[in-house]
């Protein structure tokens, strides 16, 4: 990912509108005009040698005859003549270029001539990629951006750039928009006009040569005046650098995104994209009419923490409905306390029992209302009220939406909901005048607030902190591995029953314990070894769904059942799939335990975003039953628990004190399917369908694993990089003592506080600028929860330890910026291990790193009295100057390319 220059973009000083032909309507005129008419500050520059003139400015006939060097250039011409006009821009010393045209490349298919439009670009594939690499490599020598191409363009209302080919100028606001659809996005800024809702940005994305969603989450993250981003996406291309940008910014900003569920695609797919989305933090909305409400809201509201709501209403029947949905989409009604609920009564409606919902009275008036919002808004017990206003006379509706806005300016979350036409139009112009959330119907409100507390929750799940898994568990990766090359060089692209048992096995998975028998008589000598009750299944590399040819058999009970199983076996499944080969037989003994839960553990993998991981309801009716959720891997206990949770049979696995089972049982047999996935690339689906699971633990009853050969590390196919445990090294004393140094795990959380109130209250000052007694669990959990795509952290801990069990001796971090040009360097270690050169070598190894890593400056600011450190980092090289800031702090320095 990289933000390079796109600046340039969005906050240009000049411009350059380069076309030709068409003196008026075309392009380039459009654009000039919706720049001029914007206010944009700095020259405006048409290029057209077909004209004078371009919306009565006076146009140059080329670049070379430009006064000025433009920051920004938008290219109108076909995108045939791109490459050339790059080049010419880029030595004057152009950083940014927009593709801007309805009319962008040129096609002689048949001897006929026409214009492609980007759709036309997506149709044909082999045009537009010749020519996405002509002017990639001619911007890349100037470090040049290139946005497009597209038919629409974008608006930055706060820097008067609008750069679009839109009639609609939008209002300035605090609220981004990334759009993969031009029409959607004409239609989100009609639609926020109309009520007073402004932008930071409106960018209509287009094709995504260069610059990408993920490239504009991270600038968005940085930008001050925007406070959400709001997308329609349709796709992604780089799922690695979007879920990297995406986790970062919905950190720090509400993320919404609309996404189609494409019919085509299926149902895994999309299911895809929701564990995406629910891994980053992003909230989904299902149409249009949602990601209105949620710029609405989000343009509007304060935040909530949890999901309790207070009705306030002069109409209990509109009351009672609203507290209905709200219960339905998952929400609270607040409690009231028993002094609130008297108060009201007394001053609101007497004689009257007051709960939540509080129903003022059909003849409530301003005076109700307001006396009504003082006491709620003290509840501390609640998250938001929603007032409802059934229609009355229109005085006495505009009155008490006035007495409504007096209150607005207090910290909790007000919305309104004045229901009617005619007489409550006023109150609601007034409502969306004052920035106050306003809609229509009951239900709509409920709705958005009920996406407030799902965003709040999905940013309290990213910073939770994991336990630590329950037991320790060592793959057998090896031996996973040889098993799947061999089925791959024999040509098969599915495991056998047994294969695939042993693969389960390599992953300390239990199992039911299979034997391999390649006739019918084989089998039974299997059986008699085995003794008792058998179940015998046919193994084919070419039959996933043994039961369809019936190919199981259970509860055999001597070999000679198992013979004449065995025998009859052969001969159906010659019948319903002659194609297929047949390996064999595979004998378990018969399995009984009454009351196991049936789930299903497995694998998918999309286009998309690569691997996900599933679990759900199992058995032979799954399907029917359709109770299964996603989630990216890599896992932890955590993530393992909440995937769990999304289930309807979590609620009954997790209560159902009659029938106990192990869930960090449940938890961990995911996370060793997450590893699977994070070691073997060959793995494209998998399917662990039935497990059972009781008091006496878990074990896998049947499995289907799908290979394919693969050209990527296994690491590379995941959406969210993995654990970099090639980082781990061993660093041993000559007194005998060992260290471990590894990456940061989100685990370690508990450790690294215990390691700050053990040092020293100076050192930490040293390391934070800030007396600190102990790390807040919202800094402790951003230090611990890295995206190792873009930020690195390796501790000092005891060897062999569980991840947050080992006490935790020291760190070192480096967090570059997404241009990789840079990367700020801290660290601390304890001073019980002072002396013992773990701070130099915590110092050696990051800078290791940072180098790998591409990174061309490491750096740091160092207080000026913090002597061993300076010392350290003149021993190592580093560049020591002061800051023209803070005479206290020193800057420090290294280069590394």
């Amino acid at each position: 990912m990289t933000i390079r220059n796109l600046e340039y973009l969005f906050k240009p000083r000049s411009i350059a509108v380069i076309g030709r032909g068409k003196p008026t309507g075309g392009s380039d005129a459009t654009v000039e005009f919706n720049l001029i008419e914007g206010g944009f500050k700095g020259p405006v520059m048409p290029v057209n040698p077909d004209h004078q003139s371009v919306s009565g400015v006076l146009a140059y006939k080329d670049i070379a005859g430009l006064p000025v060097v433009p920051d920004l250039a938008i290219l109108t011409t076909p995108l045939e003549e791109a490459p050339a006009l790059i080049g010419e821009l880029g030595a004057r010393g152009t950083k940014a270029v927009l593709l801007l045209s309805r009319e962008v490349l040129q096609d002689h298919r048949g001897g006929k001539a026409a214009l492609l439009s980007p759709e036309m670009l997506r149709k044909f594939p082999d045009e537009g990629e010749s020519l996405k690499k002509k002017i990639l490599e001619t911007a890349k020598p100037h470090l040049m951006r290139i946005m497009g191409p597209d038919h629409l363009g974008y608006v930055v209302p706060s820097a008067n750039v609008n750069a679009s080919l839109n009639s609609t100028r939008p209002l300035p606001g605090p609220i981004a928009l990334l759009c993969q659809s031009a029409a959607i996005m004409r239609s989100v800024i009609d639609w926020a006009t109309g009520r007073n809702i402004g932008f930071s940005h409106v960018i209509s994305v287009g094709m995504r040569w260069d610059v990408d969603l993920g490239d504009l989450l991270d600038y968005l993250l940085r930008d001050s005046s925007t406070r959400a981003i709001l997308m329609y996406m349709e796709n992604t291309r780089n799922r690695r650098k979007f879920m990297s940008a995406a986790r970062a910014a919905a950190r720090v900003k509400p993320v919404i995104v609309l996404k189609p569920r494409d019919f085509r695609a299926g149902s895994i797919e999309d299911a895809v994209y929701d564990a995406a989305f629910q891994r980053a933090g992003i909230l989904r909305v299902n149409n249009i009419e949602q990601l209105f409400g949620a710029a609405e809201t989000l343009a509007t509201v304060k935040p909530v923490y949890s999901n309790r709501l207070t009705i306030l209403s002069n109409s209990y029947s509109l009351a009672l409905l609203t507290s209905d949905t709200l219960l339905r989409h998952g929400g609270h009604l607040a409690e009231l306390s028993e002094a609130t609920r008297m108060q009201l009564a007394r001053d609101c409606r007497p004689d009257y029992p007051i709960e939540n919902p509080v129903d003022l009275g059909d003849m409530a008036g301003p005076d109700e209302y307001g006396k009504a919002l003082d006491l709620l808004l003290k509840e501390p017990g609640t998250d938001g009220v929603l007032v409802i206003h059934a229609p009355a006379s229109v005085s006495q509706s505009m009155e008490s939406a006035k007495a409504v806005v007096e209150r607005a300016k207090k910290r909790r979350l007000i919305m309104t909901c004045w229901v009617g036409e005619s007489t409550a139009e006023s109150a609601r112009n007034l409502f969306k005048d004052e920035q106050m959330p306003t809609y229509e119907a009951p239900g709509e409100a409920v709705e958005a607030f009920m996406r407030l507390a799902q965003h709040r929750r999905n940013q309290d799940l990213l910073m939770e902190t994991p336990p630590s898994i329950p037991e320790e568990f060592t793959p057998d990766t090896e031996t996973a591995r040889r098993i799947i090359q061999i089925a791959l060089t024999a040509g098969r692209r599915r495991l056998n029953a047994y294969e695939a048992s042993q693969v389960l096995s390599a992953y300390e998975i239990s199992t039911v314990p299979l034997r391999f028998a390649s006739t019918p008589e084989a089998a039974t000598d299997v059986a008699l070894e085995l003794g008792g009750q058998v179940a015998l299944k046919i193994l084919s590399p070419d039959i996933a769904n043994k039961s369809d040819v019936g190919g199981v058999a259970f509860n055999l009970k001597n070999p000679l059942e198992v013979l004449v199983a065995a025998t009859e076996m052969l001969k159906r499944v010659g019948d319903l799939a002659p194609e297929a080969v047949i390996d064999g037989f595979a004998v378990q003994p018969m399995q009984f335990r009454h009351g196991a839960y049936e789930l299903m553990i497995g694998v998918r993998t999309g286009r998309r975003f690569g691997p996900v991981i599933f679990f759900g309801h199992g058995g032979t009716e799954s399907e029917v039953i359709d109770d299964v959720a996603y989630a990216l891997p890599p896992l932890n206990m955590q993530l393992a628990r909440d995937l769990m949770s999304r289930t309807r049979l979590y609620r009954r696995l997790a209560t159902n004190r009659g029938r106990p089972i192990d869930l960090d049982d449940m938890a961990l047999t995911l996370i060793k399917v997450s590893q699977m996935v994070i070691d073997l690339a060959e793995v494209i689906e998998m399917d662990i369908n039935p497990i059972w699971t009781d008091a006496d633990g878990l074990v896998a009853l049947d499995v289907n694993i799908l290979i394919e050969p693969s050209a990527l590390p296994a690491a590379q196919r995941l959406a969210i990089s993995p654990y970099p445990k090639q980082l781990e090294r061993v660093y041993d004393l000559p007194d005998g003592r060992s260290f471990l140094i590894r990456p940061i795990l989100p685990e370690d959380e508990p450790q690294l506080k215990d390691l700050i109130k053990r040092i020293p209250p100076e050192d930490v000052r040293m390391r934070f600028f800030q007396p600190l007694r102990e790390l807040p669990h919202e800094m402790a959990a951003r230090l611990t929860q890295l995206d190792y795509e873009r930020e690195m952290a390796l501790i000092v801990t005891e060897p062999n330890s569980l991840p947050g069990k080992g006490k935790m001796w020291g760190a070192v971090r480096c967090n570059a910026d997404p241009d990789l040009e840079k990367a700020e360097y801290a660290i601390l270690v304890d001073r019980a291990v002072t002396g013992l050169g773990l701070g130099p070598m915590l110092m050696r190894f990051i800078i290791d790193y940072a180098k790998k890593a591409g990174i061309k400056e490491l750096y740091g600011e160092v207080l000026r009295e913090n002597e061993s450190m300076l010392r350290l980092n003149r021993a190592l090289g580093f560049q020591v100057r002061s800051s023209p800031d803070d005479p206290s702090v020193v800057h420090v320095s290294l280069p590394l390319i």
